[in-house]
């Protein structure tokens, strides 16, 4: 749930929920070009806050890139999470682990509701394409009791590998959606869109995904083919969360992505300049990494 509009060949392993995984080698086994190796002496303080020091010492890749050329240079904090689809391959990068998915739980929401009903094919396409609250909470409404259907999308998490986070039936701020101010952490939202494809009934979901309005097409938007739904909303202060969660295609399949911010601002706009900032690398550096696909059968 948004707020209303006033917006690797060599692997390295950290142990740990949130610690710094550089695995782009395993991501990118074909490639000729080495990204990560590990140099605690060397680590960039603003690798992560959070986390044990791991160097990137190879220039022009994706993980040095954003450790030493644009997160210095961004106003707030920040956070990627990529996974191949099909995969358990995990890469995180950045200083921004979690928070309230916002409208990206709108993605569950909706295949959990389409899958019960068809016919609540309108308010999945206003949900996702344009992120309508409104819509959003037909489809909510559509699965039951607030218990019921916060149980009901807990499990499309499940099946779709999170294992972690809860879907909350009543709303902790009045204002906002229980199901919108569940925390998803990037490290479960991306395991979970990794396997989104994979899931039975979820083209009807990714479909919707790559029809996202004009008006809402930055940060993973600007990336060709890509399916993804952001989501944003302020903390209790006013200052917003900028997140979206996405699968790319690329080499060998598609990749799964999950990027948020919180700008130093508090701006919704910064925020979506800072993702659309996040994509862009991302993009020059698409060639690095391999997508994957379902299981077969």
């Amino acid at each position: 749930m948004h707020a209303p509009y006033s917006r690797g060949r060599r692997l390295v392993r950290a142990a740990g929920r949130g610690a710094l995984v550089l695995a782009l080698g395993a991501l990118a086994a074909c490639t000729s070009k080495p990204v990560l190796v590990p140099d605690k002496t060397s680590a960039p303080a603003t690798a992560a806050a959070t986390v044990p020091a791991t160097a990137v010492s190879l220039p022009g890749t994706l993980a040095w890139d954003f450790v030493n050329e644009l997160k210095p240079s961004l106003s707030g904090k920040v956070g990627l999470a990529l996974i191949p689809v099909g995969s358990d391959q995990l890469v995180t990068l950045g200083d921004w682990a979690s928070g309230p998915g916002w409208s990206t739980m709108k993605v569950p929401l909706t295949l959990a509701a389409l899958r019960k009903n068809s016919g609540n094919q309108v308010a999945a396409v206003n949900a996702i394409e344009y992120s309508d609250n409104a819509a959003a909470d037909t489809l909510w409404q559509s699965l039951g009791s607030p218990d019921a259907a916060a149980q009901i999308v807990q499990d499309v998490l499940r099946e779709g590998g999170d294992a972690e986070t809860t879907v909350p039936a009543t709303r902790t701020r009045a204002d906002y959606s229980a199901f919108g101010q569940a925390d998803w952490s990037l490290a479960d939202q991306v395991k979970f869109a990794s396997k989104l494809p994979c899931l039975p009934e979820s083209d009807s979901v990714t479909t919707l995904m790559g029809k996202i309005s004009s008006g809402q097409r930055w940060g993973l938007g600007n990336l060709d083919g890509a399916q993804f739904k952001g989501g944003w909303g302020p903390d209790t202060s006013g200052n917003y969360l900028v997140r979206q969660v996405g699968l790319i295609p690329i080499r060998g399949g598609q990749i799964a992505i999950a990027i948020a911010t919180q700008p130093n601002s508090g701006s919704f706009d910064d925020g979506t300049v800072i993702l659309t900032k996040l994509a862009t690398l991302i993009g020059k550096h698409l060639d690095e990494l391999k997508g994957g696909a379902c299981p077969a059968g």
